[in-house]
């Protein structure tokens, strides 16, 4: 099949909406090629099936009177995991004796169907989505677009080759294990992993359905977030098995963006992959925002110590036998039909017992509360998308002990609730990719889309940009621009200045923390306050006044402060915690902006001390301490007298 151009999202419908091309023409290609409904396994691995011709035109009479403008995903080819069912296809999750004919498409094909989007066919996979090398299918064993001699990466293996080549625009996968980043990274892919329950899986075979996310596919990570921005959101009636707490919009680009990286990344003896994560970390030098400014990053080393130890859990511990109980009858009645290599990983299911599995989960709880410390340090994760790559002749030699290495970076997330992307970030010497990966804490996915338009700015633009997919070209301006019209699912927030007792290293910042408050920035407000030491609060804190609009210039000062960005929901129980004579209103920054902060009764203000001279209550509170120190005596009583 000839590849389609546009090769975007973008550039597709731009083209529609210029009238360059329509998407009868598009998806011509895909008719001609297109088998009967029976016809099963193409002699091209990537696919299991392709959707019939009279499949494909049925979609697209459903775009009549449409157009870009009213479906978001108008006429945009994309392929679908064969273990995600599309009424009118056969599922066989790589097992042709399994393989059945759904009556209905799973709820996220629904969505993308019904935003425009044209099925054309199913991809093949590991099966059963157990594996992250994608050479366990009876289908054939894809092979990275880069290099035949070496694997696919899976389980995702189809899906992700189809959109390197530039077959579709996009694809769905899965990922349980890291099946829907491992391709990504050895096709020179985006992958999207999006927090576990934000994308419905009513239709998805289970692998492990407490932990199993629908993955997308793309070119730029701009399509991946215009393909969630439609997949995404609760399914009324479906069963819930991870709440998504939604995280801001975007990391802050007035502070430095603290990404933490591994303190002794494992490699496996690929001295390439090493050294092009070293470059990776020195690429972020070249980040700017959306508006063009530059944005500082912070590399801060991680212990992966914790993060490792849950990883080790997903199949060393009793969640394989959640695989088992996804496929009980088939496996118990037909053995002999399955892959060896999956069967003996699923087969270790019934040594677990359920007394087992709840030691299991104590553990990963408490591996879990490990790693909580590590988001205080930090605002995401960045780890090698895979540690090495092995080809086709070493994985025959160790089919379990190479799988095993891919998901050292991968097997943790989606048990512990993360959000993570895949990115593209360079080329090895001899011309494979390499990509890293941006892991975030659950319901982070709007951010972490935000930051990766930011780092493709970086590797696709400039001298040598790193092109599309396997041989697609570079991207345009507008293939690395947040997509018009879209927005994802994100906790909104309310900017909160604070001044004295809640500041970094005070005693009461943890009320912030508690509350999943983000700093935004460190600044000043406008010239014209006045800051007062209240007397007998416990702990101490000031007492924030602006100056009388007829006061002289000289009376009002600029006062230090953080800004916080502290998600909606926990404004109510944020504002309970203030005492008397405090409270909320609004005040105005050094460049003019106003932003609720913490201001003072003028009756509070009665016999306090007027610290403004010191520019804030950090710089007031090292006067004391100095003072404490010189003089601890006198300094006792005056607290005292205070008191």
């Amino acid at each position: 099949m000839t590849t389609t151009t546009p090769r975007t999202l973008a550039s597709l419908l731009a083209a529609y909406r210029d009238g360059r091309c329509t998407p009868a023409q598009v998806l011509a290609p895909f008719i001609q090629a297109a088998g009967q409904p029976e016809a099963i396994a193409p002699t091209d691995v990537a696919w299991i099936s392709r959707a019939p011709a009279a499949f494909i035109e049925q979609q697209l009479a459903t775009l009549e009177g449409q157009s870009p403008d009213t479906l978001p995903l108008y006429g945009v080819p994309f392929a679908v995991k064969d273990n995600i069912d599309v009424a009118g296809l056969p599922t066989t999750a790589a097992c042709p004796a399994f393989a059945y004919q759904p009556e209905r498409s799973a709820t996220v094909v629904e969505r993308l169907m019904a935003a425009g989007a044209i099925v054309v066919g199913k991809t093949n996979l590991d099966q059963f989505a157990t594996g992250l090398v994608g050479a366990r299918s009876p289908y054939g064993q894809p092979s990275s677009t880069f290099s035949d001699a070496h694997v696919s990466g899976g389980s995702s293996s189809g899906s992700a080759v189809v959109v390197s080549r530039g077959e579709v625009m996009f694809s769905l996968g899965t990922d349980t294990a890291g099946s829907g980043r491992v391709p990504a990274g050895f096709n020179n892919l985006v992958g999207l992993k999006p927090t576990p329950g934000l994308v419905p899986i009513t239709g998805v075979l289970p692998a492990c359905k407490t932990l199993d996310c629908v993955s997308i596919f793309a070119l730029t990570v701009a399509d991946a977030a215009r393909v969630l921005a439609v997949a995404e959101g609760d399914e009324p009636g479906a069963p819930v098995f991870n709440t998504v707490v939604q995280q801001p919009p975007r990391w802050p680009s007035q502070r430095a963006l603290r990404i933490g990286v591994p303190m002794a990344p494992e490699f496996f003896g690929d001295a390439d992959y090493e050294q092009a994560f070293t470059a990776a970390q020195a690429a972020w030098a070249g980040l700017h925002d959306a508006e063009g400014r530059p944005w500082k990053v912070e590399l801060v080393p991680v212990d992966m110590a914790p993060f490792l130890a849950v990883a080790r859990l997903l199949y060393d511990g009793p969640w394989v036998a959640e695989r088992y109980a996804a496929i009980r009858a088939f496996i118990e009645a037909q053995p002999d039909q399955m892959d060896p290599v999956v069967r003996g990983i699923i087969e270790q299911a019934p040594r677990y017992d359920a007394a087992q599995a709840f030691d299991g989960l104590y553990r990963m709880k408490a591996l879990a509360a490990q790693t909580l410390p590590v988001w205080q340090s930090i605002d995401l994760l960045m780890v090698p998308t895979a540690p090495t790559h092995p080809t086709h002749e070493a994985l025959k030699a160790d089919p379990v002990g190479q799988n095993g290495q891919l998901g050292t970076y991968t097997n943790f997330v989606n048990l512990l609730g993360l959000a993570a992307l895949a990115l593209p970030a360079s080329r090895l010497p001899d011309g494979r990719p390499f990509g890293i990966t941006l892991i975030a804490p659950g319901g982070a996915d709007a951010a972490l889309a935000d930051l990766g338009i930011g780092w493709q700015r970086v590797t696709q633009q400039g001298a040598s940009p790193l092109p599309l997919g396997h041989g697609l070209g570079a991207a345009g301006d507008a293939d690395l621009a947040w997509p018009e019209g879209v927005e994802l699912l994100a906790e909104p927030v309310l900017p909160l200045a604070v001044v004295g007792a809640h500041l970094q290293g005070m005693p009461l910042h943890g009320q912030l923390i508690e509350r999943r408050a983000r700093l935004i920035e460190a600044t000043r407000t406008a010239p014209c306050y006045q800051l007062f030491a209240l007397p007998g609060t416990v702990p101490p804190k000031p007492g924030l006044a602006r100056v009388a609009p007829d006061a002289p210039a000289e009376a009002g000062h600029a006062i230090e402060v953080e800004v916080y960005a502290v998600p909606l929901s926990a404004v109510g129980s944020f504002l309970a915690l203030i005492p008397s004579p405090l409270g909320l209103g609004s005040v105005e920054l050094a460049d003019g902006r106003w932003v609720k902060s913490f201001i003072c009764e003028g009756s509070g203000l009665v016999g306090a001390d007027d610290i403004s001279h010191f520019g804030g209550w950090r710089a007031y509170i090292a006067h004391r301490q100095a003072q404490a120190a010189a003089e601890p005596s006198s300094a006792n009583a005056n607290d005292k007298r205070a008191a």
